[in-house]
């Protein structure tokens, strides 16, 4: 492409005037800042010790060496140590030329890695929340960038199905549920349950309050009181495999699936597999076998089996207690091996929220020092909470933003705000309900994508909806408003082939235009490298808007001379596909009209 010809160029100056052996791969350009003439800027200063001259003066001879023997470069300016080069507009009408006939531009050929991304991840005793969106919407995204650069994905879901939590739900639906059903009811099932989970915690807090009345500690109270007790009986028979306890906790497991997959078809989210900890937390007790054999673990006098991570930067970490049974830690480490042995992988990414960095650094170094391959290959994408303005939405239980009244709030708002705009005149009612869903998810999605995974961020539903700034919809409204273009290009039957040759001279707009397009594939590296759909988030607003500043500047129809005419609908033409692409691997899909 054409940054590798001046990358050469440069390259190949270094040698001529310097002697100097520069590979085309050191090379660095960076794109000129706007206020400054040209597109590709080379920064001379780390190289003065080989030019032996000041900034400016290098920059200079740099300059006019490239002017002289590389077609490419126009022109040029220094500007301190900044060499700004200039491109003849002929290799930039070729390059979209190149481009606009390249059907793979965009896709990276497979690179022979297989990558697992694990998300999700929710607890079946309530409905998906605020910060599962984020969850879901950065592992899916992650895939998707993933995949895009030449990985084979496996995308992995593992619920948390046991435990405590879950007996909760099961002993307030026993005591208090009267046969109550989704079907029954008419209620959501992971609804249902969740409404279980919180009347487990009423009845609790009621019978705390009464033993601290009564003189009783507030702390004794909590591990006393009778239905805590009763819980904690359900989970040992849960474990212990009595029937009437597994039957219950099947059918309750078996609504909340069900409540999640509409959440999930909601999302548009899919996974490959789903693991269940039912079947994995009595994994990893062979592990710490293998790790006191090997060394790694020790024993203390109570029985229990711990790691020194001193010498990592962490501290001494339990792994088993002391009666045999297992913490989260245990059984992390055998779910790796399984999760390895099921898809031998190159990497895996967990997707968890940040208050579990300290977990995740001790989980890999412990995998590293038992030696395993993959070791290597752990990484952790970690993210921010997820903030709502104060009182602009309510939940159930009145704390928790519940994920489907967000989304169902979103489509409203969405509804809402395109016919204000008259944005749907013409459409059928079908067509115009599946736009306002695009629009809400788009919306929604994005807004959450946008930020860096790392950050907290505040998520303001009535700001991510608008068609102006940088949202989703101000992306997808540039696609459908091509779209448009493209219908009318071939309404009126414009020859779709242009000589480049022929084109002539372009406007600033169109030469930002074609240089956006090409910083595509980086950008796609980036994100994969980074593990980071922000890159690709702000990749897709920056050519939308570069975009519409072409549209409102530069003429498409009134051109006369027709190759012109077809060039700007091919530079149209390739802006849409880069636009689908990019929302594509966001999770979002882009309107054909509006």
């Amino acid at each position: 492409m054409l940054d590798k010809k001046i990358r050469k160029g440069i390259s190949d100056a270094f040698k001529a005037l310097f002697d100097h052996e520069l590979s085309v791969n050191e090379v660095i350009l960076q794109p000129t800042r706007k206020e400054f003439e040209g597109t590709y800027t080379f920064v001379v200063f780390p190289y003065l010790k080989v030019t032996k001259g000041n900034p400016e003066s290098s920059g200079n001879q740099i300059g006019e060496w490239l002017k002289e023997n590389v077609l490419a470069i126009r022109n040029f300016n220094v500007v301190k140590g900044f060499l700004n080069l200039e491109i003849e507009d002929l290799n930039w009408i070729e390059t979209l030329h190149l481009i606009s006939s390249d059907t793979s531009y965009g896709k990276l050929p497979s690179n022979g890695q297989k990558v697992m991304v694990e998300f999700s991840s929710p607890n079946t005793n309530k409905p998906l929340h605020l910060g599962h969106l984020r969850n879901n919407f950065l592992g899916d995204s992650a895939s998707r960038i993933l995949e895009a650069n030449g990985y084979e994905v496996m995308k992995v879901n593992l619920v948390n199905d046991r435990g405590i939590h879950i007996c909760k739900s099961m002993l307030a639906y026993q005591k208090y549920g009267e046969g109550e059903s989704p079907q029954k009811s008419g209620i959501k099932g992971d609804h249902l349950i969740g409404k279980y989970y919180v009347r487990f915690d009423q009845e609790y807090k009621k019978e705390i309050t009464g033993l601290v009345d009564s003189g009783i500690d507030p702390e004794e109270a909590k591990k006393s009181a009778p239905l805590m007790k009763e819980a904690q009986e359900m989970l040992q028979k849960w474990e212990n495999g009595d029937k009437e306890t597994v039957t219950l906790w099947e059918k309750m497991n078996g609504w909340v699936y069900d409540g999640f997959d509409k959440t999930y078809e909601t999302m548009g989210i899919r996974f490959d597999t789903m693991y269940k900890e039912s079947n994995t937390y009595l994994l990893g007790k062979e592990v710490v076998e293998e790790g006191l054999e090997k060394g790694i673990f020790f024993l203390k006098e109570n029985g229990s089996v711990w790691v020194d991570l001193t010498e990592d930067g962490l501290d001494e970490k339990l792994v088993l207690r002391g009666d045999g049974t297992a913490v989260y830690m245990t059984q992390d480490m055998g779910t790796c091996d399984m999760k390895y042995k099921d898809f031998p992988f190159d990497k895996t990414v967990f997707v968890i929220g940040n208050e579990q960095d300290y977990h995740c650094k001790v989980l890999f170094a412990i995998m590293k020092k038992l030696g395993r391959s993959y070791a290597d290959g752990l990484y952790h994408l970690s993210y921010g909470m997820v903030d709502l303005p104060t009182g602009k939405m309510k939940s159930r239980e009145g704390t928790v933003v519940d994920a489907d009244d967000l989304l169902q709030e979103m489509f409203d708002t969405a509804e809402k705000h395109t016919r204000e705009l008259g944005k749907i005149e013409g459409m059928e009612e079908e067509e115009a309900r599946n736009l306002y869903r695009m629009l809400g998810l788009g919306a929604l999605k994005y807004f959450l994508l946008k930020v860096d995974p790392k950050k907290r961020m505040l998520f303001n539903p009535q700001e991510s909806i608008e068609f102006q700034g940088h949202t989703g919809p101000f992306i997808q409204y540039t696609h459908a408003r091509i779209s448009a273009i493209r219908r009318r290009a071939q309404s009126l039957k414009s020859d779709p082939t242009f000589s480049p040759e022929k084109v002539g001279e372009l406007s600033k707009r169109e030469v930002d235009l074609i240089f956006k397009i090409t910083e595509y594939t980086g950008a796609l590296k980036e994100a994969a490298k980074e593990y980071s759909p922000s890159i690709m988030a702000q990749y897709v607003y920056d050519i939308a808007k570069e975009y519409n500043g072409f549209y409102q500047e530069v003429p498409i129809f009134n051109e006369e001379n027709k190759d012109k005419l077809a060039f700007r609908i091919a530079l149209s033409s390739v802006t849409a596909y880069l636009i689908k692409q990019g929302m594509n691997l966001l999770g979002i899909d882009v309107p054909e009209r509006m």
